[in-house]
């Protein structure tokens, strides 16, 4: 990447113990992320993109692998010291701000708290600079509002003061969970213009969890494509929707609705369904829906690789990767 990571995620693993047994949600998963640089995490639900970053800002403890922070171990700190990263250095903007925001506390009372912990702000210096924040991401009246609660705000507008919130302090990161589910499409096309603008002006790397693949297109320089817990492609995001080597990767891109198609076209989709939680199959996970499958897929497990005429940085974990001969129908547009 040409500098030191901001973040370099290695070998994470996250387990769940059930009635029915350990669940493996997120399995050998490693990446990096530059200072200033975007990143798409995408898949399906339950692919395991939010426990990853749940994982990385240690709200979910992994048993194994590191998460280097600016060269510290996230997962070898203690709560009190995650606490001193979490929303300083590390900013989060979850997708549901009704279950994040505290109803019984106003807005004001709710950035104050953050500013106050991580910055040292006097009471009526928290008290501004709440004011500013809710101005930053274009609130109007903010003034006034900050001294709402959340009940008072439209979903937008809460999903506006969650990110004040992850701003308060400035960070380095931003990890966005689905910042725009539940959003009409105007509103999502407002909020993530935001997030682009308040990254550039403030210089932070993003990290974008979302299954939109219009969304990632329009946000992020490169993306991961997750599937049953595990990275499956990663790649800049030109190369990725270009010429995507997994199979899985592919039949998410042509699932995408087009206007470029006859209108009553049928919409293609990837046949099968996810494999249950801890019952995964042998080798690939995907090869029980995939039409390029071979025995060597059962066999054994593929790891991210490259290969000769691929784009630098683009890797796939496929035994039988597809060519450039093979393309998807092009990059989807963002659907806000």
């Amino acid at each position: 990447m040409g500098m030191d990571p901001l973040l370099s995620v290695r070998g994470l693993r996250t387990e769940f113990r059930t009635g029915r047994g350990v669940i493996t949600a997120v399995d050998d998963v490693s990446f990096e992320l530059a200072p200033g640089e975007s990143l798409g995490l995408v898949g399906e639900s339950g692919s395991g993109k939010s426990v990853t970053m749940q994982s990385v800002l240690g709200l979910v403890k992994p048993v194994a692998g590191e998460v280097l922070f600016e060269g510290q171990d996230l997962a070898k700190l203690s709560k009190r010291e995650l606490r001193k990263v979490r929303g300083s250095r590390i900013g989060m903007i979850f997708q549901d701000p009704m279950k994040s925001l505290n109803p019984v506390l106003t807005v004001q009372r709710q950035l104050m708290e953050t500013s106050r912990a991580h910055d040292g702000l006097s009471r009526r210096e928290a008290e501004r600079r709440a004011v500013e924040l809710l101005d930053m991401v274009g609130i109007p009246g903010a003034s006034w509002r900050v001294k709402e609660y959340p009940h008072q705000f439209s979903g937008g507008m809460r999903q506006r003061v969650m990110m004040a919130i992850g701003l308060s302090c400035s960070p380095a990161l931003l990890i966005a969970d689905e910042p725009t589910t539940a959003l009409d499409v105007t509103v999502q096309a407002q909020i993530l213009e935001l997030v682009s603008r308040m990254r550039e002006e403030l210089g932070m790397a993003l990290i974008l969890v979302s299954h939109d693949l219009g969304v990632v297109a329009g946000l992020a320089g490169r993306v991961a494509v997750m599937y049953a817990g595990r990275i499956v492609e990663i790649g800049d995001v030109d190369s990725v929707y270009a010429s995507p080597r997994h199979p899985y990767t592919k039949g998410l891109l042509q699932s995408i609705p087009r206007l470029d198609v006859a209108r009553g076209a049928e919409l293609t989709t990837i046949k099968g369904a996810p494999p249950e939680p801890g019952r995964l199959p042998s080798g690939c996970a995907f090869r029980n829906r995939c039409a390029h499958a071979q025995q060597r897929c059962a066999d054994e497990r593929p790891e991210l690789q490259g290969a000769e005429g691929w784009a630098s940085g683009h890797l796939a974990a496929c035994w039988f990767p597809l060519t450039a001969t093979q393309p998807t129908a092009g990059v989807p547009a963002a659907t806000a």
